[in-house]
């Protein structure tokens, strides 16, 4: 088993305590309702806590695919929120697991800044190339900013 690194940080124009309900304490039931692809997130084992598994359904052209979504930490105190997608038709089949830590710290201006490290694990010799990683780290801060859009656009949230 092969193991790839990627940190980067994403900023957004809304507090951390905001960003951090809609992006882990109620992902579940936010992303189905504001990201297209996503058709429903159950959670099916656990009560939210670490442990907790979610299976993630998603709608790309004509095909359904899903990922079981594992809840690591979660530490609402300072903006914690680690899981690692561990199966599922939806992760790339040269790969065991894919792991991300994220904390949201403050930024300018009132807003924050998602710092992430994502962790992938190959499975035996299989790499990982650099147009993959900039594809991973497109599509999570693309759902940052779907997110800040959402939280921009309902304040009441």
């Amino acid at each position: 088993m092969g193991v790839v690194t990627q940190e980067y940080a994403t900023p957004a124009a809304v507090p951390p305590t905001r960003l951090f309900k809609a992006m882990a304490l109620d992902f579940h039931n936010l992303f189905p309702k504001i990201v297209e692809v996503i058709q429903s997130i159950e959670i099916t084992e656990g009560n939210g806590g670490p442990g907790t598994i979610k299976r993630l359904t998603t709608i790309e052209g004509d095909k359904t695919k899903y990922v079981l979504h594992r809840v690591d930490e979660i530490d609402e105190a300072s903006f914690v929120y680690n899981f690692s997608i561990i199966e599922g038709t939806g992760l790339a089949e040269t790969l065991e697991k894919v792991s991300f830590e994220s904390q949201l710290v403050e930024g300018s201006n009132g807003g924050s800044i998602r710092k992430v490290l994502v962790t992938y694990f190959t499975k035996g010799d299989a790499t990982i190339n650099e147009e993959e990683l900039k594809a991973g780290q497109a599509k999570v801060e693309g759902l940052v900013n779907i997110v800040e859009g959402y939280l921009l656009a309902n304040p009441d949230y």
